[in-house]
């Protein structure tokens, strides 16, 4: 358990000294918001959203539990609750990632090339099979109404 306590401050420690801006809730390692930007060359390119991640006890051997807390529309995160598929997280998780991965590989990777195949968001998957062109511009206008600057100030 010290090992996991440590591997816990070491991984919000990197965090928080690289260009993301992190909140730890009530100054617990194991619970924090990042702001999170949209991946460039993609429709949610602009979008900037504030993402939930709590970290179990038994992280880095267990995966993160990571939400977006402000709407986005994806075939792999819920809309309402903005969980992003565990299958998506367990597959990929590793006890040699940390969290700077989640944030500079994992999401980015999620946003560049959803799968569509094995959604949480019906809607944005079957969109996206169907009319990627409307997936895009669904996409886009979420980005605008929920993850833009003056959407977030509001």
């Amino acid at each position: 358990m010290a090992n996991s306590r440590r591997r816990i401050e070491t991984d919000v420690m990197k965090l928080l000294m690289s260009d993301y801006d992190v909140k730890l809730v009530n100054d617990n390692m194991q619970e924090l918001f990042v702001r999170f930007h949209g991946p460039e060359d993609t429709p949610f390119a602009g979008g900037i959203w504030k993402v939930h991640v709590e970290l179990p006890e038994q992280y880095p051997y267990k995966s993160p539990s990571i939400g977006f807390m402000n709407k986005i529309f994806h075939p792999n995160i819920d809309e309402l609750s903005g969980s992003v598929c565990l299958d998506v997280i367990n597959q990929t998780w590793s006890p040699m990632f940390d969290m700077l991965n989640i944030f500079e590989s994992f999401l980015p990777q999620l946003l560049r090339y959803p799968n569509p195949t094995d959604p949480l968001n019906g809607e944005a998957a079957a969109l996206m099979m169907r009319d990627a062109t409307a997936y895009e511009t669904k996409v886009k206008d979420y980005v605008k109404r929920f993850a833009s600057k003056s959407a977030l100030s509001a």
